[in-house]
């Protein structure tokens, strides 16, 4: 191996340059999208505060064991004690789903018409709760990509007119950086949109998961409180289970 050969793989190796960390690389790239990232920033960070939240809520403050719970409701309703059978869901971890539940347990003295109607509306009123701002992380993340193609397009114009405008000794550096902007913007547009348009249809699933629990559970239960209401011995609600939790 000749010294030309040698200096070659040392230029080679030393292209990189020194090796960056990973907050001083975001910098660096940051700095080369230029004003391309600043949309694309604001969108990510819209899209992280409604994937943590939903996530908190779909997953843990509004998610519920549906077989554990309608095994202890049921044993309340079959032995014929309506006030028991209020006070343990009042008892249980406030979701949409216990709530829909009690609104129809606590309307049993006044019909099945009523139940089914109290029932209804109750799951009118919990399901927007469910389904709030996740449908935003697809607006996010198309928003996202549209930024970051916005941007890809002034590098470009960038390109462009150095070709066409600017003196042969700069075009080597305004070409560099037009095409640094543009690669930076796409990149970076590209990673927030995925993982928002991932969890838009992570939590769209679990909330039709939740919804479908409401119905289904609704329908057992008032299905329950036909077939055995002849043996409620106590039709009347007690006071300290009649406030809505």
């Amino acid at each position: 191996m000749n010294l030309a050969s040698v200096t070659n793989l040392t230029v080679l190796a030393n292209v990189g340059g020194p090796q960056r960390g990973f907050f001083e690389e975001v910098a660096m790239r940051w700095e080369a999208g230029q004003w391309g990232m600043y949309p694309i920033a604001a969108c990510l960070i819209v899209a992280l505060a409604i994937m943590v939240e939903r996530s908190i809520i779909l997953f843990g403050k509004a998610s519920i064991n549906k077989e554990a719970f309608l095994r202890g409701l049921k044993k309340h309703i079959y032995a014929g004690d309506l006030d028991k059978a209020i006070n343990y869901v009042a008892g249980q971890k406030s979701t949409p789903l216990t709530n829909v539940i009690k609104a129809g347990l606590m309307n049993v003295p006044k019909g099945n018409d009523e139940v089914q109607a109290a029932l209804d509306e109750a799951s009118l009123r919990e399901t927007p709760k469910i389904e709030a701002r996740t449908g935003y992380l697809a607006m996010l993340g198309n928003a996202a990509m549209l930024a970051g193609l916005l941007g890809t397009v002034s590098g470009l114009i960038a390109c462009f007119e150095a070709v066409a405008n600017v003196n042969p000794a700069d075009k080597a550096t305004i070409l560099a950086n037009g095409i640094s902007e543009a690669m930076n913007c796409t990149g970076f547009g590209l990673l927030t949109a995925i993982p928002a348009l991932i969890s838009f249809s992570v939590l769209t699933g679990r909330t039709q998961s939740l919804i479908n629990d409401i119905n289904e559970t609704s329908v057992s239960v008032l299905n329950l409180i036909v077939a055995n209401k002849d043996k409620f011995k106590n039709l009347n609600v007690p006071a300290s289970a009649s406030h809505d939790e």
